[in-house]
């Protein structure tokens, strides 16, 4: 069964500032030296969305 998601404001863009490392790491890259990097990059942008849209 294929539900469909609606995600108001879901064509709008935000800005996050990112490290190269933490773009790289969201993107799949692993840093064994910094394992947190990417729960780090992806909490940034949970914190953008819920700042300006209270979506979590």
């Amino acid at each position: 069964m294929n539900a469909t998601v609606r995600i108001p404001h879901g064509e709008q863009t935000i800005k996050v500032e990112l490290t190269v490392k933490e773009a790289m790491a969201l993107m799949g890259q692993r840093f064994h030296e910094h394992p947190s990097l990417k729960s780090d990059a992806r909490r940034k942008v949970a914190e953008q969305i819920d700042r300006l849209y209270g979506i979590e």
